[in-house]
């Protein structure tokens, strides 16, 4: 899919590896700095400047990008696009609150796909926290809403599922079905099945059945799935639940000519296990980069490791609290050591899912017992979402030549939730990017997919103004400046993924893949970057 010869592409570029965006916010950006020029041979860009500096040579195929501004390509530094292939599409409901925003439409949606008699039903999107009066259904309703039917009820942090009896049937789970490790079957008093699966074992092997179906048709799934994320101006995105059958999936699209953005896996952890591929494998276009970890869970459903408890109210209550509830971790210090000894010592970035501050401290500690044991120098290991990791955490992560994704998005959708429902004051300083930067990092930001739909741009702003959509100002961390927030999507995000050397900026000897979009980005104000459109995505200087 590379491409060849050469391409003469003109407009107006941004270059976010050099210092030609206003450091401060508000501040203008120098509109000569922008390039107009660009030459491409064989994929890669080999001269950016002025249409004088940059003349068109004999025989190249020339490409005018109009009125747009022309951006490194985007990249999603932590999604999970085998998922989203399975989860959103035909044959699954999506309850989704971007989709429904009640909890009389989530069960109207479910009670019509039982109605139409299918097999199974899976439904994915479940959250209480938005779509208000839906409280944790257990075995016994879910049995008495779909009878023999197997139905699974996914939560929309992919931490937790709600199934009925016939679901835990066709999955072979019963009440002496052991715990996975780092994930747990929820049991009531007497130690039957209570209908709640928590974290990515134990959700997985309750989905499993239900999910045959869409998984016998991944590569056109995926294949479909890619396309969308590609038109959203994302040309590389990396899946952190690969697993080894991952692999020739993805080869097998890019032989069939359908893999329209590339990819980097991260394969998902297991105790007493090792990587199944070599560290050196792939190429530019599909490669295996790190492994994934969990410390602790969703914020959503009460499982982040937290040194103080959530608040007790209905909401807290409504989605299973005690008063005076603490979230715990799924791993111990000493287990995430064991399992990071799997893989570290062969080479393998480690990517740990942490949310609370007691996490991201076991995380941490975990990590410099890996750097010290294994003499590890340039490991780039990751700490994800960030949750309520404090400034201190993040100069810690820094002097450990520890690197941090946030998910900064949450405070869009759940801003308000974080900080009147579940932590008060604790609540406003939630994925505090500012921090991040302010103590060295190179941070990325990412939409954890199917959690929040891929919006790069929407990012950006928020990092910038911390406010969610209904206007709240979440004060308690600190906003980020513009050419940090590009690059977080950009040159910082290929950099996390060790891909610096093909990707990430508008720069000679990398492939040249960018977006256009109708604002100029170094310029609009966040809510025109937000709400920004995607004119055209190119890989390899192709538009498509």
């Amino acid at each position: 899919m590379a491409g060849s010869g050469a391409l003469h592409i003109t407009g107006r570029f941004v270059r976010t590896d050099l210092a030609c965006i206003a450091e401060e916010p508000g501040a203008a950006a120098d509109p000569a700095s922008a390039p107009e020029a660009m030459l491409v041979e064989n994929g890669r860009i080999t001269a950016i400047g002025s249409r004088d500096e940059v003349p068109a040579p004999p025989g190249a195929r020339r490409i005018d990008l109009g009125e747009g501004w022309a951006i490194p390509g985007l990249i999603e530094p932590h999604g999970h696009p085998s998922e989203a292939a399975q989860l959103l599409g035909e044959g699954v409901i999506d309850i989704r609150p971007v989709t429904l925003s009640s909890a009389d439409e989530v069960w109207s949606s479910i009670r019509a796909a039982l109605a139409a008699g299918p097999a199974r039903v899976l439904a994915n999107g479940w959250d209480p926290l938005l779509q208000r009066g839906l409280t944790p259904p257990d075995r016994a309703e879910l049995d008495a809403v779909a009878g023999d039917t197997p139905l699974v009820i996914v939560h929309n942090s992919l931490h937790s599922a709600y199934f009925n009896t016939a679901a835990a049937r066709e999955a072979g789970i019963d009440r002496d079905t052991p715990d996975p490790a780092g994930a747990s079957f929820g049991r009531d008093a007497s130690g039957e099945l209570s209908g709640v699966a928590y974290e990515a074992a134990a959700v997985m092997r309750i989905a499993g059945p239900v999910m045959a179906a869409a998984r016998a048709r991944l590569p056109q799934r995926m294949a479909e799935h890619l396309a969308d994320v590609r038109r959203r101006g994302i040309t590389t995105v990396a899946d952190l639940t690969w697993t080894s059958e991952l692999g020739p999936l993805y080869e097998g699209l890019r032989e069939a000519g359908s893999l329209p953005v590339r990819v980097r896996g991260y394969e998902m952890s297991r105790p007493g296990a090792t990587a199944t591929v070599p560290l050196e494998n792939g190429d530019a276009w599909v490669r295996q980069t790190g492994i994934k970890v969990w410390s602790d869970g969703s914020p959503w459903v009460g499982n982040i490791a937290t040194s103080f408890p959530y608040l007790d109210n209905a909401v807290t209550r409504g989605i299973g609290l005690e008063p005076g509830h603490i979230g715990r971790a799924n791993y111990t210090t000493e287990q995430l050591i064991d399992i990071g000894s799997q893989y570290a010592g062969d080479g393998w970035q480690l990517a740990c899912h942490s949310h609370g501050d007691v996490a991201v401290d076991s995380t941490l500690d975990a990590y410099e017992e890996l750097i010290r044991r294994f003499e590890l120098r340039d490991h780039r290991f990751r700490v994800e979402h960030c949750g309520l990791m404090t400034p201190a955490q993040f100069r810690r992560a820094a002097s450990l030549g520890v690197t941090v994704s946030l998910f900064v998005d949450h405070i869009t959708y759940w801003g308000d939730v974080l900080v009147d429902d579940l932590f008060g004051e604790r609540g406003s300083a939630w994925a505090d990017a500012g921090a991040a930067f302010a103590a060295g990092h190179r941070a990325t930001f990412h939409n954890d997919g199917t959690v929040t739909p891929y919006e790069p741009l929407r990012n950006m702003a928020v990092a910038e103004t911390r406010t969610s959509r209904t206007g709240r100002h979440l004060g308690g961390g600190a906003g980020v400046t513009r050419l940090d927030a590009l690059r977080a999507h950009t040159s910082n995000a290929a950099w996390q993924l060790r891909s610096e050397h093909e990707v990430g900026a508008l720069a000679p000897g990398l492939h040249a893949d960018f977006a256009v979009l109708d604002v100029d980005p170094r310029t609009a104000d966040p809510e025109a970057l937000a709400e920004a459109r995607v004119l055209a995505t190119a890989v390899d200087g192709e538009l498509g």
